[in-house]
């Protein structure tokens, strides 16, 4: 079982970005010292609710502050980047890091962020497979052209070629998976999904069925290496680690889901925090070491799948985060192995 970080860089009330941005390298660096296997960088424009617009360039600082973990894109919002740019980035962190880093990519959602980067609602909500596919092209092949609805151009060049001396293929790419749709994509494609933190077991498990079904349907090996997001909070008992989200978790949301906007008007609905906090905390590890393992290990046994992104600075507050970071590797992971 391989159990990682997921960096949201939350910027919770009455803190500022540069803060959030801090907390974020920050429990990198203890996830790395507390035997964690990896951290997944979120990526957001325009919202508080996560103040990183580029998870790929705040993977490519933390793979340089780093010497064994694994980083990745949890995710690069697909319709808002050339994927032939993506690409290239992903080539020289793959490169350079020797092999740790890892490319998660998104449809993302309808927000104005289409408006501003110039991509339009279609690039949402009919242009992820032509996206998905030039990436794909880009990162297994010598020389790519483009001739799709979205992507025109002669063929070129690939450099830097990931698959470079002493790499074995270029770096992992998974898909953020929400719908049927989703994951017939990501399973067509022999790619593992990111499942979100929302998903309870039952769910889960159905996606990672009907990913089988595509996969082997499409020539694929069935089994892979899906990751599963979620909620950690390592205390010394159940209601103390849930009260710590309580606490901090409704207030950012509200502000932080509340900010978005979407880019053609439409109405949108927003869980209610308090609600939502109240969920998470009953779907995820937040509780004791030994309930937290518990709960990890159910997950693995009911969905199959065996890698976790936890969100873990839930309390808002550095020393917080960094603690529970440091509980869940040498306090959790122990109980897992």
């Amino acid at each position: 079982m391989r159990v990682g970080a997921f960096v949201l860089a939350a910027q919770f009330p009455g803190q500022g970005p540069g803060e959030a941005l801090h907390r974020a390298v920050r429990t990198t660096e203890v996830a790395e010292e507390s035997g964690l296997d990896s951290v997944w960088l979120g990526e957001h424009h325009f919202v508080p609710y996560g103040v990183c617009p580029s998870a790929i360039t705040l993977a490519g600082l933390l793979l340089g502050r780093t010497r064994h973990i694994r980083v990745g894109t949890a995710v690069s919002v697909l319709p808002n980047a050339h994927p032939v740019a993506l690409g290239e980035q992903a080539a020289l962190l793959h490169l350079l890091s020797g092999g740790r880093f890892s490319l998660g990519v998104g449809r993302g959602g309808p927000w104005v962020d289409l408006e501003v980067f110039g991509a339009g609602l279609s690039a949402f909500e009919h242009g992820f497979p032509e996206s998905l596919d030039l990436l794909l092209n880009w990162l297994r092949e010598p020389r790519v052209s483009a001739s799709g609805e979205r992507f025109v151009f002669r063929e070129v060049p690939v450099v830097p070629r990931p698959d470079g001396p002493g790499r074995s293929g270029g770096p992992e790419v998974i898909v953020a998976c929400t719908s049927p749709k989703s994951v017939k994509l990501a399973a067509e494609q022999g790619l593992p999904m990111l499942l979100g933190m929302h998903c309870g077991d039952t769910e889960k498990a159905d996606m990672v069925a009907l990913w089988r079904t595509y996969a082997q349907g499409a020539g694929h090996d069935p089994e892979a290496a899906h990751v599963s997001a979620g909620v950690a909070q390592i205390a010394d008992g159940g209601t103390e680690a849930r009260n710590t989200l309580l606490k901090a978790m409704p207030g950012w949301l509200k502000q932080g889901l509340g900010a978005h906007v979407t880019v053609d008007g439409r109405a949108r609905s927003m869980r209610d925090p308090v609600a939502y906090t109240q969920l998470l905390s009953t779907l995820h590890p937040v509780g004791s070491p030994r309930f937290a393992a518990d709960r990890l290990a159910a997950t693995a046994e009911r969905t199959g799948i065996t890698r976790f992104a936890l969100l873990l600075e839930g309390s808002g507050d550095l020393m917080t985060t960094e603690e529970n970071v440091q509980r869940l590797g040498t306090e959790v992971l122990p109980l897992l192995s």
